[in-house]
């Protein structure tokens, strides 16, 4: 069974039913049993990061979360769920994220508008089980207003007034910040491949 973590990210259903559609038993867990149940884990994210990490305290998951990372069970990120897995964001400054990745979510600044909103270039710059038959410069759909920075961990950049991190994994732990469920074929063969990693 796959579990999307439900706390609340109106993108929960859309993930949900993605996966369902791709052949994968699919349920939306709330609780640490459910979360441990799960073969693989998926933490969609939609909103603001302190309400997420408000949320995933208040449902008492944040400590078994971190222990089905640290286990090896393949888990994905999504959008606020990859921001979630750096130290801190500065859309929150005054709560904590996992602290998989060294360094801090910034606000886009410049001339660009913001939210960074639509299709955007991939640029992988690993081959990664993620990125498995995804052709380089491929286009994924992205919604936000905060970006990850680029680490030795991140596996695709995009560029939108500067690079950001667009993909990242840490042995089984992988994220995107695209929405992979919006991104068409291209989402489809990044989720297939993250269910069949």
């Amino acid at each position: 069974m796959i579990g999307v973590i439900n706390y609340g990210a109106g993108n929960v259903g859309s993930v949900l039913r993605a996966v369902q559609n791709l052949g994968h038993p699919a349920e939306a867990v709330e609780d640490a049993a459910r979360l441990q149940a799960a073969d693989r884990l998926i933490l969609p994210g939609q909103g603001h990061f302190g309400s997420m990490m408000d949320a995933l305290e208040s449902k008492s998951l944040i400590g078994p979360l971190r222990e089905q990372m640290s286990s090896g069970k393949p888990f994905l990120g999504i959008c606020l769920g990859l921001q979630a897995l750096y130290e801190t964001s500065e859309e929150a400054p005054d709560r904590v994220g996992f602290g998989l990745l060294p360094g801090d979510v910034k606000r886009f600044e410049g001339i660009f508008k913001i939210p960074h909103l639509g299709w955007s270039q991939l640029k992988i710059r690993s081959q990664d089980a993620l990125f498995e038959g995804v052709p380089d410069g491929s286009f994924a759909y992205f919604c936000h207003s905060y970006y990850g920075p680029v680490t030795a961990e991140t596996t695709a950049v995009t560029e939108y007034g500067q690079s950001f991190a667009a993909a990242v994994r840490m042995g089984s732990v992988f994220a995107v910040q695209f929405h992979p469920e919006k991104s068409g074929d291209v989402g489809l063969k990044v989720l297939e491949n993250f269910l069949k990693s």
